[in-house]
C-alpha cells in the first residue's frame, strides 16, 4: 500500500512537471497565430501557464510529502501550536508578489490589443444573419477606396440540408474536401505588412467575428461599434479562416469567415479591380430598375432562383416557413391579398423582425421576381406580375 501511494506521488508530481513540454508537443496547445498580437497572446498563455503548472507542483509536492511523511503508521503526532504572524505573511506577500507579476504582462497585452491608432486601412465588418458584410472606409494608399460587398458561404444548401432519406448521399468526403462548409464566395482582402483596423458591428442580432489566427473575437452587437486590429507580417501571405462565435440563429454554424492576406502591391491591385467591379454591379443595379418581365412565367422562374438562394433558409423552399419566427408564406394574407401587396414590398425593402432588409442586397430585378414568384408559388396563384420599377419608388 505504501508503494502504491509513494508511486501515485510520484506520477502526480512528474505528469505536472512535464504537462507544458507536452502541450508544447502536440495540438492541445493554444496555437501562436501569425499577427503580433497574437504571439504576445500566446506569450501571455505560456507565461501563466508556467506560473500555474509551477504553484500546482509546490502545491500538491508539499501537500503529498506532509501526508506520506505524517501518517499515523509512522507515529506521526499533530503539532500543538498556535498561528504565525510570519507564515501568514509570508504567505500573504508570496500569492500578491505572483499575481502582480502575472496581472502586468497581462494588462500590456490588453492595452495593445485595444490599440487601433496608426492603422493604414479601415474595414468595417458587419454581422447579418447569415453573412457578413466588409466596406472598406479608410487606406493610406487610396483615399477613395470606396468597396463593399457580402461574404456568403459558398456551399450549395442542398449539401448540408437534411431533406429526405438520401441526404448523406449529398455530403462530399471531408478528406477530399477539407474546406467543406468554410469556403466563401468573397473573401475578406488585406494587405501584409500593414495595421488594419476593425470596426465590428451587426445589423440584427448579436455575432461575434473571430479568426484565431489574429487571436481576434469580438462581439458584434447592433447599434454599437467594437474596434479591433490586425498586422499580418510580410511574408505570411495566404487563408486565414475563421467563424462567427456567437450563437445567431438557425444558421448559425454556416456563417464562416475567410481573410486572405496578400502583399500590398498584389491588394492594391485587387483593390483596383474590385472598385471597376463595384462600379459595374451599380450601374447594372441601375439599369436592373427599368427592366420588364416580358411575362409572369419569366418572372416566377427567376424569382424561383432568387428565393431558393436567400429565403429558402427561413421561409423554407415549400414556403411553409418556421413559425413563430419564421412565418409561412403559403397561404398567407401578405403573399395573397392585393391589399397587403404595398406591405409585402415594404418589409422584403425594409426588413421587420428577425427579417433582414434586403434593400442594397438585391436589385430591383431580383426582389421584383422574388416578390413575384412568393406571390404566385404553393398554389397562391394571385397573378400578380411585379414590375422592377415598384421597388424603386
Amino acid at each position: 500500500m505504501r508503494k502504491f501511494v509513494f508511486l501515485r506521488t510520484i506520477c502526480a508530481a512528474l505528469l505536472l512537471f512535464f504537462t507544458p513540454w507536452l502541450m508544447a508537443s502536440t495540438s492541445w496547445d493554444m496555437t501562436p497565430g501569425v499577427t503580433d498580437i497574437s504571439q504576445q497572446v500566446h506569450g501571455l498563455h505560456r507565461t501563466i501557464f508556467y506560473i500555474c503548472a509551477a504553484i500546482g507542483l509546490f502545491v500538491f509536492g508539499l501537500m503529498f510529502w506532509s501526508i506520506l511523511h505524517h501518517r499515523k503508521s509512522k507515529g506521526a503526532v499533530a503539532a500543538n501550536f498556535h498561528e504565525s504572524t510570519t507564515v501568514e505573511i509570508i504567505w500573504t506577500i508570496v500569492p500578491f508578489i505572483i499575481l502582480i507579476a502575472m496581472a502586468v504582462p497581462a494588462t500590456k497585452v490588453l492595452v495593445a490589443m485595444y490599440d487601433t491608432s496608426e492603422s493604414t486601412l479601415t474595414v468595417r465588418v458587419t454581422g447579418s444573419q447569415w453573412k457578413w458584410n466588409y466596406e472598406y472606409l479608410t487606406y493610406d494608399d487610396d483615399k477613395d477606396v470606396n468597396v463593399s460587398f457580402f461574404s456568403v458561404l459558398s456551399t450549395p444548401r442542398e449539401q448540408y440540408e437534411r431533406q429526405g432519406k438520401g441526404w448523406l448521399n449529398n455530403t462530399p468526403d471531408f478528406k477530399n474536401h477539407p474546406n467543406y462548409l468554410i469556403e466563401v464566395d468573397k473573401p475578406l482582402v488585406i494587405p501584409t505588412g500593414q495595421k488594419i483596423r476593425f470596426l465590428i458591428t451587426a445589423d440584427d442580432v448579436i455575432h461575434a467575428w473571430w479568426v484565431p489566427d489574429f487571436a481576434i473575437k469580438r462581439d458584434a452587437v447592433p447599434g454599437f461599434i467594437n474596434e479591433v486590429w490586425a498586422d499580418v507580417p510580410v511574408g505570411k501571405e495566404g487563408i486565414y479562416r475563421g467563424r462567427c462565435a456567437e450563437l445567431c440563429g438557425k444558421d448559425h454554424a454556416f456563417m464562416p469567415i475567410v481573410v486572405e492576406a496578400k502583399s500590398k502591391a498584389d491588394f492594391n491591385a485587387w483593390l483596383a479591380e474590385a472598385k471597376v467591379a463595384s462600379v459595374e454591379e451599380a450601374k447594372a443595379a441601375a439599369a436592373s430598375v427599368d427592366y420588364q418581365f416580358p411575362s409572369l412565367d419569366a418572372a416566377v422562374k427567376e424569382g424561383e432562383a432568387v428565393y431558393l438562394a436567400r429565403c429558402a433558409a427561413c421561409h423554407q423552399a415549400n414556403g411553409t416557413g418556421l413559425p413563430p419566427m419564421f412565418p409561412a408564406l403559403k397561404g398567407s394574407k401578405m403573399a395573397t391579398e392585393k391589399a397587403h401587396l404595398e406591405d409585402h414590398i415594404n418589409i422584403i425593402l425594409h426588413g421587420k423582425n428577425a427579417m433582414p432588409a434586403w434593400s442594397g442586397l438585391l436589385t430591383a430585378r431580383e426582389l421584383a421576381a422574388v416578390t413575384t414568384y412568393e406571390r404566385n408559388a404553393w398554389g397562391n396563384d394571385t397573378g400578380d406580375l411585379i414590375q422592377p420599377l415598384e421597388f424603386a419608388k
